[in-house]
């Protein structure tokens, strides 16, 4: 590697935290919220003067500063994040584009620069205690450069390629449906490594996920959805767990490993009232509890959050369960951190594939740090590499094999942390006994 210039010193670097020591952590909770970025949900004063990087202004394509100006956490617009809106407000590395990711209003009239807002602290209460108490990440960067279908496919297998030995991976929201049961016509865009467009392809892949080797060692697994043809229920595009089949006139998904697909997400609190909590789960929230800007009445988030922390904390799980809280991408929000370029062997990721931008991270566990920011690099690969740490499985090879393992969140030679309940607006009982239709995204 070729040096900066200067004169040549010697730099000890302390070896990494060892993973957790066997049996220490038996449950994983993902929680995998959606469309935020630390600029956009995080302005926390707490979390700022103990050196969180939060902006409180950005810059535009015409080089003006914009201050970052608050705003209600449900609100009736959407910003676009696709790829191309990756790619605008990107611009090279330069940050400055945020002005040009396209605004669709749903009321009548959106506000100007809505790009640069921030959600108002009296929204997102339940958030900031969770970050305050335990590890906030601010450099958590999505691993794929633009909106959900891509994002829930890292979260699941560290990649969104189709196949094992692909170098394409998919970059957009599928069009005209979704996973290995859409109907025929259905689309997804596919990007190469560099983040150049290379066509498209039915929605439904083939290789390897982080379920399939917790099946191999025994470990139980559940994924928690509002539905099962979802850009969110990351399962359905892969053929082995999503096994196609017509009933009454439909392609449905089904099969053993289907049947730990479970709908609606709610379950997750009965699950872990009734002590069935799986040793890995994944729980994704149906669209009025994901922070996914859509409608004013899409608030439910920080208490649906709050509620499975609560139920995990005040049971016998709290003792041996890591939550880890992130959100799937940025949702097209001003944040003013470039991403960094993974540099790996030359393999099927390129030699300088470029991650999205930040999302939030929260680390929720007795053996989290407490009151602490992590400023390591960190992406969804992270936690898949976590897990596989956790359980002793081998890596899948993808964004795992790149990325760190959270291993500077945690400290399990600590006394552990007492857990202490999360306030928020809603409780549990709430979301049990909410009958309402669980809302998919709109942006499919």
């Amino acid at each position: 590697m070729n040096g900066c210039g200067g004169s040549k010193s010697s730099v000890i670097v302390p070896p990494p935290p060892p993973p957790p020591p066997p049996g220490t952590i038996k449950h994983v909770v993902v929680i995998f919220q959606e469309n935020r970025t630390p600029d956009n949900l995080f302005h926390d004063p707490v979390l700022i003067a103990n050196g969180a990087d939060i902006a409180s202004s950005g810059v535009n394509s015409s080089g003006q500063t914009i201050p970052l100006t608050p705003e209600s956490l449900g609100v009736d617009y959407d910003l676009g994040h696709t790829h191309p809106s990756f790619e605008a407000m990107y611009d090279g590395g330069k940050m400055d584009g945020a002005d040009k990711v396209q605004v669709s209003c749903y009321g009548t009239s959106c506000p100007a620069n809505a790009q640069f807002m921030y959600v108002q602290a009296s929204d997102v209460g339940p958030y900031f205690q969770l970050a305050e108490q335990y590890t906030f990440g601010d450099r958590m960067f999505q691993t794929n450069e633009g909106p959900s279908f891509p994002a829930h496919q890292f979260i699941l297998a560290g990649t969104s390629a189709p196949t094992a030995t692909s170098n394409l991976f998919a970059a957009e929201n599928t069009q005209r449906g979704t996973g290995c049961a859409a109907p025929a016509g259905a689309t997804v865009s596919l990007i190469d490594p560099n983040g150049n467009e290379a066509g498209s392809m039915y929605p439904c892949f083939e290789h390897p996920t982080l379920s399939d080797e917790l099946d191999a060692r025994g470990v139980s697994w559940r994924y928690y959805t509002p539905s099962p043809i979802s850009i969110w229920t990351g399962p359905n595009a892969i053929q082995h767990i999503c096994q196609a089949q017509t009933q009454n006139g439909q392609l449905v998904c089904t099969g053993n490993d289907w049947n730990n697909v479970i709908i609606p997400p709610k379950q997750v609190l009965n699950d872990i009232a009734n002590d069935q909590l799986a040793g890995v789960s994944w729980v994704i929230p149906a669209g009025q509890n994901s922070d996914h800007a859509t409608s004013p009445t899409w608030t439910g988030g920080p208490s649906w959050v709050a509620s499975i922390v609560n139920a995990i904390g005040s049971s016998a799980y709290w003792s041996d369960t890591a939550i880890i809280i992130a959100w799937d991408d940025w949702g097209g929000w001003y944040d003013h951190v470039p991403p960094p370029k993974v540099i790996t062997d030359g393999s099927s990721w390129g030699s300088g594939y470029v991650y999205g931008f930040r999302v939030p991270l929260i680390v929720v566990s007795p053996y989290a740090k407490a009151s602490y920011i992590s400023h390591v690099n960190h992406d969804f690969g992270s936690i898949l590499n976590f897990i596989e740490e956790t359980f002793g499985l081998p890596s899948l090879g993808y964004a795992d094999a790149h990325a760190d393992d959270l291993s500077d969140c945690f400290n399990f030679s600590q006394t552990p942390l007492r857990f202490q309940t999360i306030a928020a607006p809603m409780s549990a009982e709430h979301f049990i006994n909410d009958n309402t239709p669980q809302a998919d995204p709109d942006d499919d």
